[in-house]
């Protein structure tokens, strides 16, 4: 019986999503899929982005995150927040130069407004990777000034870049000769200790001078020794007055605050505050503070029930498992879905199960949404007694 239910569950998705997704101007695929984006004309959008999302906004921004922000992780986000502007994990230019590019490239055309964050440090190779992006159907190309992680110090990128504000706008100008997208920089304050305010004017100045318009200001320096990329995203105090400074003295730019954004409240402020918000953590841990957020600042948009963003993944899931992507990276990003709610360590519990994720079957998303609905038999034994008697 209950494998009967979790058939009809997965039939009642894909009604589900293809109702939603009509309802927000996507059009549910039918028979053969749609080329891949690489194959469409740059600067082609779908009808999802040119309906809602193809002028540029950075009010919402869900931060490049690795291991976390894959398509999949995306594609959920994007169910949560609807116009909220999505960022791949950092790529680096060799992963594309020399790796299976369609394996870090591919993305779902819902996820629209989707950037590319590329690390790196030669222009030659940002430009050849920016046009790789462009080809792919990338919305904005984004330049990673911020990671301070030893790896990634090791390849001469991420926020040691910042001692090098020539280099960069050599990157900067590279990629905006080779592409028609906008080129962003995400960025630290500072390096180390020093927290002179010139030394992130004038690297904000330098890129200026380059003609990059958008920066997404994490407001904490990088400790780029001693320090891990965790503590680093904690222990170097937050100087939000420091990005304000910089939006003043550079009133034509785009100024995206990052850094220290914990719950819908402080966001919504900050992005009326500032250009735009950029959640990173916030995000994956309480994914729900993206359709808090969008509600405010976007109060027209409809935002999807937990009941459908079920049905949307269930659905999607199939469709990646048939393709042989693991369930397990599907059900990651959800765990936090329904934090706070009855039955959440439920829910955590039954979709991060290894043995139920290895049977790779969508239909676990539906069980475990099933058994958040269940009350306790002491819960329903309550409630009967509160009924009132009919008569």
């Amino acid at each position: 019986m209950e494998a009967i239910n979790a058939r009809a569950g997965m039939r009642g998705a894909r009604r589900g999503r293809a109702g939603f997704l009509r309802r927000l101007g996507e059009a549910e695929p039918r028979g053969a899929s749609r080329p891949p984006a690489r194959h469409r004309k740059i600067g082609a959008s779908p009808c999802f982005a040119e309906r809602f999302l193809n002028s540029p906004d950075w009010r919402l921004c869900v931060a490049p995150m690795i291991d976390v922000t894959d398509r999949h992780c995306r594609f959920f986000h994007r169910l949560l927040a609807p116009r909220a502007r999505l960022y791949t994990e950092m790529i680096t230019t060799g992963a594309l130069l020399h790796g299976n590019v369609s394996r870090h490239l591919d993305f779902d055309d819902s996820e629209h407004p989707v950037a590319l964050q590329l690390g790196g440090s030669e222009p030659d190779a940002l430009a050849q990777a920016a046009r790789l992006g462009a080809k792919w159907g990338y919305d904005e190309i984004n330049l990673n000034c911020g990671c301070p992680s030893e790896r990634v110090q090791k390849g001469a990128f991420g926020a040691c870049l910042m001692a090098e504000p020539g280099l960069v706008a050599d990157c900067v100008k590279a990629m905006q000769d080779a592409v028609d997208l906008p080129v962003t920089v995400k960025h630290r304050l500072g390096l180390d200790y020093d927290e002179s305010y010139g030394f992130v004017r004038d690297f904000v100045g330098k890129l200026h001078d380059a003609g990059c318009r958008v920066f997404i200001a994490h407001a904490r320096n990088a400790v780029l020794k001693g320090l891990s990329p965790k503590d680093n995203r904690e222990i170097p105090p937050l100087r939000y007055d420091v990005v304000k400074r910089l939006k003043q003295d550079f009133p034509d730019s785009i100024f995206v605050l990052n850094g220290g954004l914990a719950d819908a409240a402080q966001s919504v402020r900050a992005a009326n505050e500032f250009d735009g918000v950029m959640l990173g953590r916030a995000a994956w841990h309480t994914p729900r503070v993206l359709s808090e957020v969008s509600l405010q600042l976007w109060p027209s948009v409809r935002l999807p029930g937990d009941a459908q963003v079920v049905d949307a993944m269930m659905a999607y899931a199939a469709r990646q498992v048939a393709q042989g992507v693991p369930l397990r990276v599907m059900t990651r990003p959800m765990l936090g879905l329904v934090n706070g709610q009855a039955g959440a360590r439920r829910w955590r519990r039954m979709l991060s199960d290894p043995a139920r994720l290895a049977e790779n079957d969508p239909a676990l998303i539906y069980e475990a949404w099933r058994a958040t609905q269940r009350r306790p038999a002491g819960q329903q034994a309550l409630a009967a007694d509160a009924a009132p008697a009919a008569g």
